[in-house]
């Protein structure tokens, strides 16, 4: 399987540490199946943060994910227990919510989640009304590396 990451900076080593622990799986490395989308986030992040665009390529042996080497979560589809995962990854707690995965995939909400999040934080909607609304939003596909067991496996192309 081939797989797309979207940067403003060229790396060849992939340091987990670097990344943000408040995104919707937690701090890990992102990519996506889809080159449109890792193309969208390469321009965001070289128009906010500089830097040139540049769609990294990954190959992934798809066998990996049900060898049982690995610990797994997929989401097929935005359901009540993405919503919490995401939830829990997201919320700024000290020190952060942290899970034992290699890779989790499923749905990235667009950037609307923030304030979908937040009014579910305040208590101004349930668990399952912040399910359901978040399955209304444009979804994606996102392959989350959280260790260094599961970022051996990704090759650069």
């Amino acid at each position: 399987m081939i797989l797309y990451h979207g940067t403003n900076i060229d790396f060849q080593i992939i340091e987990i540490e670097k990344s943000n622990p408040y995104k919707d799986f937690g701090r890990g490395f992102y990519l996506t199946d889809i080159f449109s989308q890792a193309e969208n986030m390469a321009n965001k992040k070289a128009r906010i943060l500089g830097g040139i665009p540049i769609v990294q390529k990954y190959n992934f042996e798809e066998s990996a994910l049900s060898d049982n080497n690995l610990r797994v979560l997929i989401f097929e589809k935005p359901t009540k227990e993405w919503a919490e995962f995401i939830y829990r990854n997201r919320s700024r707690t000290h020190p952060p919510f942290s899970h034992d995965y290699d890779i989790v995939i499923g749905p990235i909400a667009d950037d609307g989640v923030a304030y979908l999040l937040s009014r579910y934080e305040e208590g101004f909607c349930t668990l399952d009304e912040l399910a359901r609304d978040l399955k209304y939003k444009k979804l994606n596909k996102q392959f989350f590396f959280g260790s260094p067991r599961a970022i051996n496996l990704l090759v650069r192309i």
